[in-house]
């Protein structure tokens, strides 16, 4: 697919993979239009991965644990640092 500038298309080709790093991370879908809303959850296992794509209807993703999110700009890690307090 040919992505022009602001074209929408272009972001709902975008895949992520997210690699859980510890038990119980959880993976939440949500909705595009005038409410956002839970579509999905997905509860991921130390070094499960869950591959997942934006699409017509899932707008953002909500990580919650230790986590690497893989994207086409690269790796971002998620959670608590080791050395954070609190």
């Amino acid at each position: 697919m040919r992505e022009e500038p602001g074209d929408i298309r272009s972001v709902l080709s975008d895949y992520i993979v997210i690699r859980a790093l510890e038990n119980g991370v959880t993976v939440i879908g949500l909705t595009r239009g005038q409410e956002t809303k839970f579509s999905h959850t997905e509860k991921l296992d130390a070094g499960e991965l869950w591959i997942s794509q934006f699409t017509e209807h899932t707008s953002a993703m909500k990580i919650r644990g230790m986590a690497e999110v893989y994207t086409k700009h690269g790796k971002i890690p998620c959670g608590r640092l080791q050395d954070e307090k609190g």
